[in-house]
């Protein structure tokens, strides 16, 4: 039973880290993707805690920290431009400056990751269109015309999951606003950012810049409070307007940032939401990483839950000989307190997100410069988010 063949729905990190561990114990994982190579682009993000020894146990650590961001520093602006703070302790993105955690861009993380999967087949240019279950398989068509039958089939298609659309349902069960967009995107660093990173704040707006590939270019980030909007995921034209408009009149380097967002070679725009399920499983059907479980850019711990995830998926179905009624159940009994405290993390940032807890954290970033023993300080601050990055204690499979 180890032998069996299952699809996977996706070629982004939990993807590409289920093919790698499948592969490894046995299994013949093939990989969909809609686009037609590793997407590029997408933000900065955190490997940490457990997650770190998932990359550790596939021999990419040591080439994750060689292509890590390496931040210094942040510093914040008001409207006109004046610096508020500069704070070398923690970033915005990243967290903890001197920690074990990895910050990465996205885009180097997959690549990565993919090469790692050597004999793993992949599939670009194409996506699941049906899905349809039997006792022996699930028969699978694709939007190409082709059709194949597999043994198990793993959603790893992102928040928008078709996979989970398709076994579970429409989105809007599942899918939980947090009032927030975001969008990020490449651009030159007109800044001579060194490593560091540039924010500016004002009501329900938050606009930032940071270095990345060794300062030569930035990644821009504009987030901005909304209730649910309607468009279409597809359109950028339609996501750059809606982006424009949220900072329309801004201050600081905003007019430059949006100058520069409709020349970008790429833009990632979604609003801040949450995959909350009961169940990530439907018989031969199960999902990962984000598309059953995201818990928000909010919490940092997207990625380390989606390597994780992925991780103890594998081996569960190698420890249950192939048996997915056993793997799969083992698999939610270990993931599910993991999600649900990064998940509660998430929501407790968004609730310090309200404009007089913004302005009081810029006043204490001010007021830490002056205080002795401030990396203490800041080490007790994040200690939330080093539990929630530690919840789960990895098994050898």
């Amino acid at each position: 039973m180890t032998e069996r063949n299952i699809l996977i729905s996706g070629a982004g990190v939990a993807g590409i880290t289920l093919a790698y561990w499948l592969r490894r114990h046995g299994f013949r994982p093939t990989v969909v993707e809609r686009a037609e190579a590793p997407r590029r682009g997408g933000h900065a993000i955190d490997i940490r805690g457990s997650a770190l020894g998932v990359v550790e146990r596939m021999g990419v650590l040591a080439d994750i920290r060689r292509l890590s961001t390496d931040m210094r520093g942040m510093s914040w602006y008001n409207a006109r431009s004046r610096k508020l703070v500069d704070v070398t302790e923690h970033t915005l993105t990243g967290g903890l400056v001197d920690s074990e955690d990895v910050e990465i861009l996205r885009d180097e993380l997959t690549d990565i990751l993919y090469a790692a999967t050597d004999g793993v087949e992949y599939v670009f240019g194409d996506s699941i269109t049906g899905l349809t279950q039997t006792p022996d398989g699930v028969d699978v068509t694709f939007a190409s015309g082709t059709s194949r039958t597999f043994d198990l089939v793993v959603g790893a298609d992102g928040i928008h999951s078709a996979v989970r659309r398709l076994a579970f349902g429409p989105e809007t069960r599942y899918l939980h606003h947090l009032d927030t967009y975001l969008s990020v995107f490449t651009m030159p660093n007109y800044l001579n950012l060194d490593r560091w990173q540039a924010f500016h704040m004002s009501p329900g707006r938050l606009a930032g810049v940071y270095s990345a590939r060794g300062n030569t270019e930035t990644r821009a980030m504009l987030g901005f409070e909304s209730p649910v909007l309607d468009y279409d995921h597809h359109d950028r034209a339609q996501q750059e307007k809606l982006i424009a408009d949220a900072f329309l009149g801004g201050g600081w380097e905003i007019p430059r940032l949006l100058r520069e967002m409709r020349s970008a070679p790429d833009l990632y725009f979604d609003s801040m939401s949450q995959v909350r399920m009961d169940s990530w499983t439907a018989d031969r059907v199960t999902l990962v990483g984000d598309a059953g479980y995201g818990p928000s850019p909010l919490s940092g711990q997207g990625t380390s839950l989606a390597l994780v995830g992925a991780y103890v998926l594998a081996g569960e179905l190698r420890a249950a000989h192939g048996d997915h009624h056993t793997a799969f159940a083992r698999y939610t009994e270990i993931m599910r307190p993991f999600v649900l405290k990064n998940q509660e993390l998430a929501m407790s940032n968004k609730r310090s997100q309200t404009r007089a807890a913004q302005w009081r954290q810029i006043q204490s970033l001010r007021a830490l410069r002056y205080l002795p023993f401030r990396s203490q300080i800041m080490r007790k601050a994040m200690q939330p988010l080093t539990e929630s990055a530690n919840t789960v204690r990895l098994k050898d499979y």
